[in-house]
């Protein structure tokens, strides 16, 4: 079979390689020219692990290949994947479908033989119907079905997911587009993946489902860990408690500066927008988007807190700047509004992250960060230290080391790394998120009550 990707972001990259290793012959298809050119170089546009071996010997094997030239790679493709951005519109919050119809078009022109065209980028309810109509209008005698194909890829382990998914949803409405699409996923029927098979409408929609309710836990433990703050319990204990309940499940319940990345910020406003488009509006999402876009300033407030709160004149070092490890995306992420605020406030900002500072560098928000070679570095001249991401390598810091940099022996751990009863043995001053201590609030309380 043959597959035409088009766009080589980081959806499309991803599925068009893992696709070849499928041993389907892949060609992606990009408009930009300097990143054909740092693919074909073997050069990845983005950080994901292992996937640049993998487009290293699929390319050397013959099944993935690049160009600029949609008319290259349509016409003889069994299927035509559309995978570009969908980011959220500018004024409306809306997802911007321009790239997706400008796709459909251009599509529509070079189709040859019956295609199945495929929308492989997240988008709102009915615009697979749109795409069809475009491709109908463009090109009358196309003989094409559309369908839907969600992805499901985390990133920092999207080739596993990939690979070895929960679930494939497809929706296809004919019978010729349902036998492509199972033949294109016939690898994994050994592995046993379940495939779930819809219409458009309802396939299209399980996606921004499934990412507003993730969205959705991760808010809710955020602010029971607010809660454990206030009355003294331990969140990752209530999380434990809750998360044993097959119901709930463990995971997504890590509290921390809130969720950023390329899907659920703005796959929940794109699901509050089409909800009140149809006058269904989703209360509980609505509100989860509106709690989230919060949380990163209060985590700056707690880092402003844990340094008596006033850090005029001192220096912040900051370990992690991406929205989660094992990725460089920047998009939304904490650090992005946490690290002008200490600025603001009259900070000097040091900052180190194994893989993000590149792509940092980009943000005008974070011009005036001084960015460092390693954790330590960073922390060299410290009042004190926040850590926004828990990459791997921060999981084991010498402490004695960090004592000989810092000022002052102050850590804020925003990802709850390290246990607090050990730090405070060890000497340091630590914050962290929804690990309340009992003694401290019955102080407190006491005090109030003075």
């Amino acid at each position: 079979m043959r597959i035409a990707m088009i766009g080589t972001g980081y959806v499309g990259l991803v599925s068009g390689a893992c696709f070849a290793e499928f041993g389907i012959d892949v060609i992606c298809v990009d408009k930009d020219p300097s990143k054909i050119e740092m693919l074909e170089r073997g050069e990845m546009p983005i950080y994901e692990p292992g996937l640049d071996d993998l487009v290293a010997k699929n390319t050397e094997a013959g099944r993935l290949s690049f160009t600029t030239r949609i008319e290259d790679a349509v016409p003889h493709a069994d299927a035509v994947f559309i995978a570009v951005g969908t980011p959220s519109r500018r004024g409306d919050g809306h997802a911007d479908l321009s790239y997706v119809y400008g796709a459909a078009e251009e599509i529509a022109g070079v189709l040859n033989d019956y295609t199945v065209v495929v929308t492989k980028s997240t988008v709102p309810v009915g615009t697979g119907r749109t795409v069809s109509d475009i491709i109908a209008k463009t090109n009358p005698d196309a003989k094409f079905d559309v369908a839907s194909n969600p992805e499901f890829l985390r990133e920092g382990s999207a080739i596993n997911d990939f690979m070895r998914p929960d679930r494939i949803v497809i929706g296809a409405e004919s019978d010729a587009a349902r036998e492509v699409m199972r033949a294109l996923y016939r690898p994994l029927y050994l592995i046993e993946t379940p495939i779930v098979m819809t219409d458009l409408e309802t396939s299209e929609l399980i996606k921004y489902a499934a990412n507003s309710f993730l969205a959705t836990k991760i808010t809710f433990i955020n602010e029971m860990a607010d809660l454990c703050e206030r009355v003294g319990a331990d969140v990752h204990d209530v999380a434990k408690g809750i998360g044993l309940d097959g119901r709930i499940g463990k995971k997504f319940l890590h509290p921390g500066p809130g969720y950023g990345g390329s899907c659920f910020p703005k796959d929940t406003l794109a699901l509050v927008k089409t909800a009140q488009t149809h006058a269904s509006p989703v209360r509980i999402v609505e509100t989860v988007a509106d709690i989230n876009e919060k949380r990163k300033g209060v985590m700056a407030e707690k880092i402003l807190a844990a340094c008596g709160g006033e850090v005029k004149g001192k220096t912040i070092s900051i370990l992690g700047v991406t929205f989660k490890p094992n990725t460089d995306d920047m998009r939304d992420a904490a650090s992005l509004v946490i690290l002008p605020r200490l600025m603001a406030a009259g900070a000097t900002v040091k900052a180190y992250d194994p893989i993000g500072m590149a792509e940092a560098r980009k943000h005008p928000e974070l011009n005036g960060v001084n960015w460092c070679e390693d954790a330590y570095d960073a922390m060299e001249g410290g009042d004190a230290v926040a850590i926004l991401t828990e990459w791997n390598e921060f999981r084991s810091l010498q402490f004695d080391r960090m004592k000989t940099a810092l000022k002052a022996p102050v850590l804020i751990d925003l990802r709850n790394i390290y246990e607090p009863s050990e730090m405070r043995k060890i000497g340091f001053d630590y914050s962290c998120v929804g690990r309340g201590t009992r003694d401290r609030v019955l102080a407190e309380r006491r005090k109030d009550a003075s």
